[in-house]
């Protein structure tokens, strides 16, 4: 399984808030611009803290494992690979998602003086922290989850090439 790349996940964000951005630009001029609903950031956030407490159950569970205690619940490894998928998938929405959302409050930060306006551009920037702090989960379950012989792995092709 491959791991997640930040580059990928940031170029999807910045594509996405380009493309968010202009979009707004040209809704805008036509008519009303849709409301960024503020279910968004709670329900980022929510995903955030489910990868996260995932990780660090998995953490726990592993480390139980690897110092042979008695009472350790092991992992399966199936079940630790649907987890790293769910993580990986989720940072990948969450990258567009928070660049769609990124891209609309640049554009609503040049109507701060209207209320309605105001509390859209706020409720961008927090899904827009939101989306970040999904990625960061991720990429931690991710970290847990990862195999020690994979270190040892990459280290001997690299040292060979």
């Amino acid at each position: 399984m491959r791991e997640l790349r930040i580059r990928v996940l940031a170029g999807v964000f910045v594509v996405a808030a380009i493309l968010s951005w202009a979009g707004a630009r040209l809704w805008n001029s036509i008519g009303t611009l849709p409301s960024v609903p503020l279910a968004a950031p709670i329900v980022l956030g929510l995903i955030a803290v489910v990868l996260l407490a995932t990780a660090l159950s998995l953490r726990g569970r592993l480390k139980a494992q690897r110092e042979r205690r008695p009472e350790a619940k092991g992992v399966d490894p199936l079940m630790a690979a649907r987890a790293v998928v769910f993580g990986q998938a989720s940072a990948l929405v969450a990258a567009l998602v928070s660049g769609m959302y990124g891209g609309a409050g640049v554009f609503l930060l040049e109507s701060l003086d209207i209320p309605a306006r105001r509390d859209q551009a706020i409720y961008a920037g927090f899904s827009v922290l939101a989306g970040i702090a999904v990625i960061a989960a991720a990429i931690f379950l991710e970290r847990v989850c990862k195999l020690p012989e994979d270190d040892d792995h990459d280290k001997g092709a690299a040292s060979a090439a």
